[in-house]
C-alpha cells in the first residue's frame, strides 16, 4: 500500500473521523465502524485533507476543469483540494458546489463558485457515500445547469458495502452514469493496515473487532 494511504489511515484516526464501536447509519445499518468528515474542523486538518484527495486525484484523473461538491460537505472539500491541486501540481482548477436552497438576491441561482458552461469537465468530490442519495440528487442539479461531462466522482472511503443493490455504490454509480469512481483509501486498506497493529499506544482493530467487522461484511458487503 502507498505511503500516503498509510497516512491517510493515522490521518483519520488522530483527527477522530475513523472510529471504531457501535453505530448506526442514516439508512439504519448497525456498523461497527464509522467514518465522520464533520470531525475535520481546523485549518491545518484541512489543508492535509486538500493534499490527499489532490494526490488520489492525480493518480486517477486526468483533464478537467470544474471540482464540484454537493452542499454542504462537499463546499469546504473542493476549496481546500482546488487550493492542494494548484499548491501540489500547478493545476488550476475551478471549484463550484450547490445551495440546498436557490437564492432570489444578489449572486442569485443554485450555484456558489464557478458557473458551469457547455462541454466542460466535471470530477465530483464527496466525503463517503453508502448508497449514493447525494450523487442521484446532484447529477440533475448538474445537467439542470449546463450540458457539462461529469468525469468522475471521488470519496475519501469506499466503505465496500451494498449500495442500492448487490453491489457498492461505487459501481451502481459507474454503472448508471457512465464515470470513473475512486476513493483515497477502501475499507479492505484500512483493515489491513489496522489489524492488530498498535496505533497511538492501542490496538484500535483487535480479534474480536475484526471478528465483528466480518460479520458485519457478511450481511452488507458488496459482491464487488
Amino acid at each position: 500500500m502507498e505511503q500516503y494511504k498509510i497516512d491517510f489511515i493515522q490521518f483519520m484516526i488522530d483527527s477522530n473521523v475513523l472510529t471504531f464501536g457501535d453505530f448506526t447509519t442514516k439508512s439504519g445499518r448497525k456498523t461497527p465502524f464509522f467514518i465522520n468528515a464533520g470531525n475535520y474542523k481546523t485549518g491545518e486538518q484541512l489543508k492535509k485533507l486538500g493534499e490527499f484527495y489532490a494526490r488520489a486525484i492525480k493518480e486517477n484523473y486526468e483533464e478537467f476543469q470544474i471540482l464540484f461538491g454537493p452542499a454542504y460537505k462537499g463546499i469546504p472539500l473542493t476549496v481546500t483540494t482546488s487550493i492542494a491541486l494548484n499548491e501540489m501540481y500547478g493545476q488550476n482548477v475551478s471549484f463550484c458546489s450547490n445551495r440546498k436552497e436557490l437564492k432570489d438576491h444578489g449572486d442569485k441561482g443554485i450555484l456558489l463558485g464557478s458557473k458551469l458552461q457547455d462541454q466542460e469537465k466535471v470530477l465530483i468530490i464527496e466525503d463517503v457515500t453508502t448508497a449514493g442519495t447525494s450523487i442521484y440528487e446532484t447529477m440533475p442539479i448538474l445537467k439542470a445547469q449546463a450540458d457539462v461531462d461529469v468525469i468522475g466522482l471521488i470519496i475519501s472511503v469506499n466503505r465496500m458495502e451494498k449500495g442500492q443493490g448487490e453491489q457498492t455504490a461505487l459501481v451502481e454509480l459507474e454503472e448508471k452514469f457512465g464515470f470513473k469512481t475512486c476513493a483515497i483509501v477502501t475499507m479492505a486498506e484500512v483493515i489491513d493496515y489496522l489489524y492488530n497493529r498498535e496505533i497511538n499506544g492501542n490496538v484500535i482493530i483487535d480479534d474480536e473487532m475484526k471478528s465483528r467487522i466480518d460479520d458485519y461484511y457478511k450481511i452488507y458487503g458488496a459482491t464487488k
